[in-house]
Order: C-alpha cells, then sequence, then structure tokens
C-alpha cells in the first residue's frame, strides 16, 4: 500500500465536501436499503461524521500506534450502533465506488488496490473491536 499515494487522492477527494459524503451514502443505502434504518432520518451530521473520520484515519494511515486504538474506539461505537461485521464488505464496496468517483481520471487500478488494502486493515480492526463490544 502506497500510503502517500491514498494521502494525496483523499485530499483531491474530499476537496469535494459534503458530496463525498452524499454520494457515499446514496450508493450505501441503494446497494443495501436495509442498511438505512441504522441512520439518523436527518443525515447532516453523518454525514460530517464519514468525513472526520476519514480525514483522520487517511493521514494515520501508516502510523498504526496512533491508528490502531482509534480505529477499536470507532469500530466498539459502530458496534453499538448495531453495524455487524457483514456490513463492511458493503460500505468498503460504495466507499471505493465513491473514490472512484471523485477521483476521475486518477483513479486506476493501483489506487483501487492501495484503497483495498487500506480499507481491510480500517474494516479489520473496527469489526473486531465491535465483536469485543458487551451489550
Amino acid at each position: 500500500m502506497d500510503s502517500l499515494r491514498l494521502k494525496r487522492n483523499f485530499a483531491l477527494v474530499s476537496a469535494n465536501g459534503k458530496e463525498v459524503a452524499e454520494f457515499f451514502y446514496a450508493d450505501l443505502f441503494g446497494r443495501e436499503p436495509q442498511l438505512r434504518r441504522l441512520f439518523p432520518v436527518a443525515m447532516t451530521r453523518q454525514h460530517e461524521k464519514l468525513l472526520a473520520a476519514l480525514s483522520h484515519i487517511v493521514p494515520m494511515i501508516d502510523d498504526t500506534a496512533r491508528l490502531v486504538p482509534y480505529l477499536r474506539e470507532l469500530g466498539r461505537r459502530h458496534g453499538g450502533f448495531g453495524v455487524a461485521r457483514e456490513h463492511y464488505p458493503q460500505v468498503g464496496a460504495s466507499l471505493l465506488a465513491t473514490l472512484a468517483f471523485f477521483s476521475g481520471p486518477e483513479w486506476d487500478d493501483d489506487l483501487e488496490r492501495d484503497w483495498q488494502e487500506a480499507y481491510g486493515l480500517v474494516s479489520e480492526i473496527m469489526s473486531e473491536a465491535a465483536a469485543e463490544t458487551v451489550f
């Protein structure tokens, strides 16, 4: 995984602000309408949370000492909201679709593999932490 390439790409994508979050959730709910029930009716704050989390994760993607504790806490919170391990691939597919759309001609096989690897790491840590959550 080329973390510098990911960081540059995320800077490009995130310049589109709330459109990124709107696209992501539209894609996710189009793919998996049953997931809509896990989210609030008004999505503005959720859009902000998504962008904030990504903006926190991407700069630390190559610093596991800082990244892992953040992802574990994020995973525990998501587990408390009803997010299950089987939801992560669906979210990943929507994230990749969103990144590809906003990357435009910069998107290529190498960048896609980098994002897949990064998301695999993130989702694994988060889903493990969520599974440890006791209700």
